[in-house]
């Protein structure tokens, strides 16, 4: 299933699979290490809903609704 980080769930993992965005917020959602192929975990989210911090590469990042919105990732199923 086909997302943007957005509609993911606390604690739902998740593998990059586009970046819509471009110019000066590409660039910057690229230079954050946010590129195709990398997997993430959703670690948290403020009370209403924004900003989402997510986990990635051994750091913890926050991304605001109108930045997360341009990353499509594609849900990872739980181990079991």
């Amino acid at each position: 299933m086909h997302c943007s980080i957005r509609q993911l769930d606390l604690h739902d993992k998740a593998r990059i699979i586009s970046i819509s965005a471009d110019g000066e917020l590409g660039r910057r959602i690229r230079d954050m290490g946010l590129v195709t192929g990398t997997e993430i975990e959703v670690v948290g989210r403020a009370p209403l809903k924004d900003p989402v911090a997510i986990r990635l590469r051994g750091f913890t990042l926050t991304l605001r609704n109108n930045e997360a919105d341009h990353i499509t990732v594609e849900k990872l199923e739980p181990a079991r």
